[in-house]
């Protein structure tokens, strides 16, 4: 070993033993910046048109979240001109119930198709770095943050409570690097409309990525540091069986991976939040897991939908009204205890799951 590489060694056992935190900015952006503060209340929805009446806020803010979580579609601007991204996003921000709530409350965002700047849209988006400024600038980001310049988009986690009490939120960017999705033909399209489906269909192109290489190995990462529930935000549904509209099963080899992530880890304390749809449902899927895995879907704060897609993955009733999603964690039962629920925007329940957290654990060798 050479002089200069046996130093090199040597400084960094000292940094390693000494206890010192690892720099590398991909690691301790959150680690860091923990919000210490006990959560126990986390709302969360999508799909809001900035230009249509907003009473479901009210509803929102009678509950007192923590946190809510917005998880795109948060303003429809499908456009090729930034400035009328800047335009939408002032008229959504002059929304009474809106501007109370970022008063009140922890307001974490990711962004879909809408406020990427073009319907559907993926890698291919031509304004899509002038739409990530503006959408960080919105969303008050800090301004040395890595979601403005990481090659794989706005992806980013956040961290809350103590040890005993820690929440992870991840927030996956679906757009950024979105591969071109397949679609069907205008006679098959024609069929599937009958049954309420979409026009796209899954990929096999082994190139074909949902996320990119870099937000997949930052995503695995996250999922090894230590938390007590993890809840990953995702814009599209996860665990959808087949739609034909935009999921996460047009990718399945990202599917896939995802999965093998969670086993070869031991990933526990997981389930899956999303929105997209404009209707609400709570999907589960174990096959080849240790442990069954939930999407809540809450989907849309103003928008609804026609009909609703067939999904073999549904365990719950459908609301195609304007609805939120609502967590709430019980961390004085033992086991700690999550309810998962779906409101109208009355505040009324009309999708709800309750869950042990013992639940979301791999089983013991």
């Amino acid at each position: 070993m050479s002089l200069v590489r046996y130093l090199i060694f040597f400084i960094s056992s000292l940094i390693i033993f000494s206890g010192a935190p690892f720099s590398s900015a991909e690691n301790t952006q959150h680690e860091i910046n923990v919000n210490k503060k006990n959560i126990d209340t986390i709302a969360f929805g999508s799909c809001a048109k900035e230009d249509r009446p907003q009473p479901i806020w009210n509803a929102i803010l009678r509950e007192k979240p923590d946190v809510f979580v917005f998880l795109g579609d948060n303003i429809y601007a499908d456009t090729k001109k930034p400035q009328v991204i800047e335009e939408k996003y002032r008229k959504f921000s002059s929304i009474k119930g809106f501007k109370t709530l970022r008063e009140k409350t922890e307001v974490i965002a990711t962004w879909d198709d809408h406020d990427y700047g073009q319907n559907d849209a993926g890698e291919e988006n031509p304004i899509k770095h002038e739409s990530r400024k503006i959408m960080l600038d919105f969303w008050r980001e800090p301004k040395d943050s890595p979601r403005y310049t990481q090659e794989g988009g706005i992806y980013t986690s956040y961290y809350f409570g103590d040890e005993q009490h820690r929440v992870q939120i991840i927030l996956l960017d679906l757009r950024w690097n979105r591969s071109p999705i397949n679609t069907v033909n205008a006679l098959t399209y024609a069929s599937r409309k009958l049954k309420d489906m979409g026009p796209y269909s899954p990929s096999n192109d082994e190139s074909a990525t949902f996320l990119g290489e870099e937000q997949w190995h930052w995503l695995e990462k996250e999922l090894q540091k230590p938390a007590k529930v993890r809840i990953l935000g995702s814009s599209l549904q996860l665990l959808a069986d087949f739609t034909g509209w935009e999921a996460w099963a047009n990718y399945p080899k990202d599917l896939e991976r995802l999965f093998t992530i969670i086993k070869r880890h031991r990933v526990e304390g997981l389930f899956v939040i999303s929105g997209d749809t404009h209707w609400a449902e709570l999907s589960r899927y174990q096959e080849g897991l240790d442990y069954p895995l939930y999407d809540m879907t809450a989907s849309g704060l103003t928008e609804e939908w026609h009909a609703v897609s067939p999904n073999k993955n549904r365990i719950s009733a459908t609301y195609a009204k304007a609805n939120f999603g609502l967590i709430k964690i019980d961390w004085s039962a033992s086991p700690i205890t999550l309810s998962l629920g779906i409101k109208d925007v009355n505040g009324n329940l009309v999708v709800d799951k309750k869950l042990s957290l013992s639940e979301l654990a791999h089983k013991k060798n």
